[in-house]
């Protein structure tokens, strides 16, 4: 049985040497782009925590991270039990998003070799680069790349808002950007991926659970709508005469509000950019990222199209111009089942022990099952290797945010539920 204090004592140093890596003193945000000092910061905790542990560090052609557990006896050839998230942040995000499922994948290593557990097959920790997609506008990215989601060309020619390519970034980080691309052996070396992570929501809060399971991940993905119209001055170009892109783009930022809440779907546009972004200066191309997200693709797809008709609709009254451009998408991802109900068992048993919070909701399962609108690399992997996903009760319900939260001990429950399904997993 898993020691609950002695977890915490391990838990609290072991957080907080992450804790100030790419944190931003002025807003508590995190400022950790994929291939910057911050995260490479993080990668070198990483080899550190694996090397303390005497796990094999490797690095694949697109630089996840793998920290493996081979005991003596094992065949090397067996397939491993894969658990981890990644290191990378929004701009100024929140510090559980992506950290907290590599850290409780060390710290469930650790409490399975203090129980004296000894698995039949490698236990692996994983961390994947670009998750989040802030740097290089593609979410999932490195997973996307090990499981041959995007083609290496397009990848490597991705830049960031400085102008730096993918390729220029990971050569200067000393990595190998010719290597980039599908990675079939790796894959086919993964029995099941698990993935930890901080719920992104406020349902296990509504719940008065610690714990709760993924069923599936609703279909996502991020289109940008470029508006052209004509440069012009501020104070002198007639209201009549004018060809303002940015009309057109605030009147597609509103539609995309008033579709989503329509369709029950969920639509963002949080990133403009505009040229010449000057005060007095009517602009001659306005630039943003639509965000959106449905139930099922039909949805998804009904939505991204009345945002589109809508804004070409507008551009003919404003006498602007509108480019649509699918930057990623993801289908909807159905967790497998079987791993799932093998999760929600290991995960009752692990916290049978941890009080409620608040009075119980009434009919409420002790680790429920519940979909999420989120996207993760488990979402990318879920179509290669049998996955599953364990989130961990936010108490704010805010996440991508510096608000982002987590309690102590809702985080040791999600360490023993990895724990417990790892044992499970990797049994002899």
């Amino acid at each position: 049985m898993i020691d609950q204090d002695r977890l915490l004592d391990r838990f609290r140093p072991l957080w907080a040497e992450l804790a100030e890596i790419g944190r931003d003193p002025d807003t508590g945000g995190y400022l950790r782009y994929a291939w910057s000092a911050a995260e490479l910061a993080c990668r070198r905790w990483f080899v550190d925590q694996a090397a303390r542990r005497d796990l094999t560090v490797s690095v694949d052609g697109n630089g996840n991270l793998w920290a493996r557990w081979l005991p003596d006896g094992v065949d090397p050839a067996t397939a491993a039990v894969v658990t981890g998230s990644h290191f990378d942040s929004v701009p100024h995000g929140g510090g559980y998003d992506g950290p907290l499922g590599v850290v409780s994948a060390f710290l469930a290593v650790d409490e399975l070799r203090d129980q004296g557990f000894v698995p039949g097959r490698p236990i692996t920790v994983a961390a994947f680069v670009e998750e989040e997609g802030s740097r290089f506008g593609v979410a999932c990215l490195g997973s996307r790349l090990l499981t041959g989601g995007i083609a290496p060309r397009r990848a490597l020619a991705l830049r960031d808002r400085s102008g730096v390519s993918l390729a220029e970034a990971m050569a200067a980080a000393g990595a190998d950007p010719a290597a980039a691309g599908p990675d079939p052996q790796r894959l086919a070396g993964i029995k099941a991926f698990v993935e930890l992570h901080i719920e992104q929501g406020r349902a296990l809060v509504d719940l008065d659970a610690p714990v709760g399971v993924a069923s599936m991940i609703w279909p996502h993905g991020r289109w940008r709508l470029e508006v052209s119209g004509e440069g012009n001055h501020a104070g002198t170009t007639r209201m009549a005469d004018r060809r303002d892109p940015m009309l057109t783009c605030a009147y597609a930022v509103l539609a995309a509000d008033a579709e989503a809440r329509r369709l029950g779907a969920h639509a963002t546009v949080g990133r403009i950019e505009v040229r010449p972004n000057a005060t007095n200066a009517i602009p001659v191309q306005v630039r943003s990222w639509l965000d959106a997200r449905a139930a099922d693709a039909a949805t998804l797809a009904e939505l991204v199209e009345a945002v589109v008709s809508r804004a070409h609709a507008r551009s003919v009254a404003d006498g602007t111009t509108v480019t649509v451009v699918a930057e990623s998408a993801s289908p909807p991802v159905e967790f497998d089942p079987g791993l799932a109900r093998r999760l929600v068992d290991a995960a009752s048993t692990a916290t049978s022990d941890v009080p409620a919070t608040t009075s119980a909701v009434p009919g409420s399962t002790p680790v429920p099952v519940l979909p999420t609108a989120a996207g993760h690399d488990a979402g990318i992997l879920a179509g290669h290797v049998p996955t599953a996903m364990i989130f961990v009760r936010n108490p704010s319900g805010v996440s991508h945010a510096p608000a982002e939260a987590a309690t102590d001990a809702d985080c040791v429950a999600g360490i023993r539920s990895l724990a417990a399904v790892l044992a499970e997993l990797a049994a002899r």
